[in-house]
């Protein structure tokens, strides 16, 4: 057996591991992956060439290097028999946020909210697509992250649109305290989310070790929602958290266009 260690740049949070997952399970020379998400190292256990595996992450756009190969004697490894379960804990929070940040946005009139709560979408899309499709196809999985993913470019575009309507029409002010408090609970929520699908790896793996990835781009967005809040405070304008709103509509965007990746 070979075991091939490939570095992925952009691999910053557990829905990037399960992106790689699904677009390498196709390959029946792969016997095992072993992730370690703080150092961004992707390690696998796989016969023959690994050239196709090579090819397949590059299509995923997430930055991926092969950096060595080299020839192992393990033959075994650990399943984690609670990984499921994790996972359906992991899609219940960021489905249940999801549909908390969009009536609180959409009420608030806060565009940031409203473009986080799709980010929390975009997270259940990737566990949904894992869970929902368990033991079916590899063909039902692409049709599922086919659908997926336009349907999030479509709320994507919506979201656009509301931006540009309220940034070029009558100011819309915001209640920044309803943005920060949402913000603060979600920012929360993303490290139970964090935690629980760290206790789903064995001890010797890496990423077990780290206590929390504060790079991962969640939390970023939630800290950005709460900076937006205080300025719509502090500048009497819709401004800051319009601006938010739109990055975070892009980032959606992207990921939208890496889940359409594993339809193909």
């Amino acid at each position: 057996m070979n075991k091939t260690t490939f570095e992925i740049t952009k691999m910053d949070c557990p829905s990037e591991e399960n992106l790689i997952r699904m677009k390498l399970e196709g390959l029946s020379n792969i016997n095992h992956l072993d992730f370690d998400i703080p150092n961004r190292k992707l390690f696998v256990f796989h016969s023959e060439s690994s050239e196709a595996i090579d090819s397949a992450l590059k299509e995923l756009n997430l930055g991926s290097q092969r950096l060595s190969s080299e020839v192992t004697e393990v033959v075994h490894f650990e399943e984690q028999s609670n990984q499921k379960k994790l996972l359906w804990a992991v899609l219940a929070i960021n489905f249940g946020f999801f549909v908390i940040e969009m009536i609180t946005g959409l009420f608030s009139k806060s565009m940031g909210l409203v473009a986080d709560s799709l980010d929390m979408l975009a997270d259940s899309f990737v566990y949904g697509i894992s869970l929902f499709a368990v033991g079916g196809t590899i063909i039902r999985k692409k049709r599922i992250a086919k659908i997926a993913g336009y349907f999030q470019i479509t709320l994507a575009l919506i979201g656009f649109t509301e931006v540009l309507r309220r940034f070029f029409g009558a100011e819309q002010l915001p209640n920044f305290s309803t943005m920060i408090t949402v913000s603060i609970f979600a920012l929360i929520a993303n490290g139970i989310c964090l935690y629980i699908l760290q206790k789903s790896k064995s001890k010797e793996e890496a990423h077990m070790k780290a206590s929390m990835i504060f790079t991962s781009n969640d939390v970023i967005i939630n800290l950005g929602v709460i900076i937006a809040g205080l300025l719509v405070n502090w500048l009497h304008s819709s401004k800051p958290d319009l601006i938010i709103g739109t990055i975070v509509f892009v980032l959606v965007v992207q990921g939208a266009f890496r889940i359409l990746k594993l339809s193909k």
